[in-house]
């Protein structure tokens, strides 16, 4: 497996972030929905990395670069490399490069239901916690929010 920051030109990774959206926006009222779209991820303060193996694309993730902290964004396995590691792996490439970038916490937002559970699983097997709001995040019935003290 090679982690990479893609420029999001791959038309693979593109699919891969239009899949992770409509998956974001189902069954979710919009304004409680805060998925990065493509023009969303195309933006200074985002990095995009994908894994591969290969020419086949096995996750994706990036990281929001705020002024105290980095923020997890559209963390997502392909359906095909679903509980092979890409996901735990590109978690901790995300993780590295918050380090190398000085950060102490990294922070996220995410969903609440089925859906979500594996991915609550892999972060709270790396120790992230519930947390207070940040970004205009507030959490609610569809959402939660957590964070890494790094």
């Amino acid at each position: 497996m090679e982690i990479r920051r893609t420029d999001l030109s791959e038309p693979e990774v593109i699919a891969l972030i239009e899949l992770h959206g409509r998956e974001m926006s189902a069954g979710h009222p919009p304004d409680t929905c805060h998925f990065l779209d493509l023009s969303g991820l195309k933006v200074p303060e985002v990095e995009v990395f994908a894994a591969w193996d290969g020419e086949k694309l096995l996750s994706i993730g990036a990281l929001k670069l705020h002024d105290d902290f980095g923020e997890l964004k559209s963390m997502r396995a392909h359906p095909d490399a679903r509980g092979k590691g890409a996901g735990k792996a590109m978690l901790i490439h995300l993780l590295d490069r918050a380090r190398e970038l000085g950060f102490e916490e990294v922070k996220l937002e995410t969903g609440r239901g089925s859906v979500f559970e594996a991915a609550l699983d892999l972060y709270k097997s790396f120790g992230f916690k519930t947390c207070e709001p940040f970004a205009g995040y507030i959490p609610g019935e569809f959402n939660q929010l957590f964070s890494l003290k790094l």
